[in-house]
């Protein structure tokens, strides 16, 4: 049954002193029940053991706490962990740890379903259903480094924002948790440590330089050829490739950030040598790395993966023209947790 009571995590930390005030209560019990919300991700007032009972109770009686909950947690072959995660209205995203030998990496939603239309992701056939809050990605994020600290004995060393939705549709509430994850008050996470992957949206990107934020950016691009990627990624007909390069050159203007490229190769698609071309040129006018990525499979023939010899031409056009480049073989297929396979199938 929903609850009428408001969520207490909406609250800042000034809004919380200013609630005691308002009961006859010392302000300084904002600090202390915004500090078990962010930095000790209580999930209920009874966990709170520095307050009363009597303040406990008034919490409840005025608050709730919409927290999220692991409904099932999958382990791959490879050591990937994918969460189905549900919230509190039962709508359900998925997000996913990803460990290496030296790090784990979060990998989180921003929305419920897609804003967007790329062919080739499970997510996008998903109907977008509404934007995540702050403390729901921000949830994700504390419930994988505690599975970080459980299973592979470190804490959580890095954050993507690659899995289901956009978060630069979401983009308020993408940097309110961003917020929590990296203050002090929260996590304590460098910002350096997270990176925000868009599909491309030009007039957002431009925001994000301007507001000055810490963290990293990655477009993923797939083509560089404005008749291709509309093929693939039917958005670009709006928001054209001459546009994000535009974007993207403030970008880096603004910030002197390097940016990430996620490129996936298709055969039959963009597996030439006109096509490696095409990056070469969208990339050269800022220092820029390319992630060639795998090609996970969503149940239908339309895309598949290039040969190796097509991913070669790519890496050996981009090094003779000073990009950097890596090619990223993917992890958690078994489970349906690599990239652009998350579709809440169970």
């Amino acid at each position: 049954m929903k609850s009428d009571k408001k969520d207490i995590r909406a609250l800042t930390k000034e809004q919380l002193r200013d609630f005691f005030v308002s009961q006859g209560d010392k302000s300084f019990r904002g600090n202390q029940v915004y500090e078990w919300l962010w930095q000790k991700s209580a999930y209920s007032f009874e966990a709170m053991t520095n307050l009363s009972k009597e303040t406990r109770k008034m919490l409840e009686d005025n608050f709730v706490i919409n927290h999220i909950k692991v409904d099932l947690m999958q382990r791959s072959n490879d050591g990937t962990i994918k969460n189905a995660v549900r919230l509190h209205d039962d709508l359900v995203v998925e997000s996913v740890l990803i460990p290496t030998k030296t790090r784990t990496t979060a990998c989180v939603s921003s929305q419920v379903g897609c804003s967007l239309d790329c062919k080739f992701c499970a997510t996008a056939r998903l109907k977008r259903m509404r934007n995540l809050n702050p403390d729901e990605i921000y949830d994700q994020v504390v419930a994988i480094d505690n599975e970080s600290k459980l299973y592979f004995g470190r804490r959580l060393s890095n954050i993507v924002f690659m899995g289901m939705g956009e978060p630069l549709m979401n983009y308020n509430n993408v940097l309110k948790a961003i917020d929590k994850i990296t203050s002090d008050e929260g996590l304590g996470m460098s910002p350096k440590r997270i990176t925000v992957s868009t599909s491309g949206v030009p007039k957002m990107i431009r925001k994000m330089a301007d507001d000055e934020v810490k963290f990293k950016l990655a477009v993923s691009l797939h083509s560089a050829i404005d008749e291709v990627r509309t093929s693939i990624m039917p958005f670009n007909a709006k928001f054209t490739l001459a546009d994000l390069r535009s974007s993207l050159v403030y970008w880096y203007e603004k910030t002197k950030s390097r940016i990430t490229y996620e490129y996936v190769v298709w055969k039959g698609i963009n597996d030439t040598q006109e096509a490696a071309n095409a990056l070469v040129d969208f990339c050269r006018f800022a220092p820029s790395k390319v992630n060639l990525i795998e090609y996970n499979p969503i149940d239908d023939g339309d895309f598949k993966q290039a040969p190796d010899s097509a991913i070669q031409i790519y890496v050996n056009t981009l090094e003779r023209n000073g990009i950097t480049v890596t090619v990223r073989r993917s992890r958690g297929k078994d489970i349906d947790a690599a990239c652009g396979q998350l579709a809440n199938k169970q």
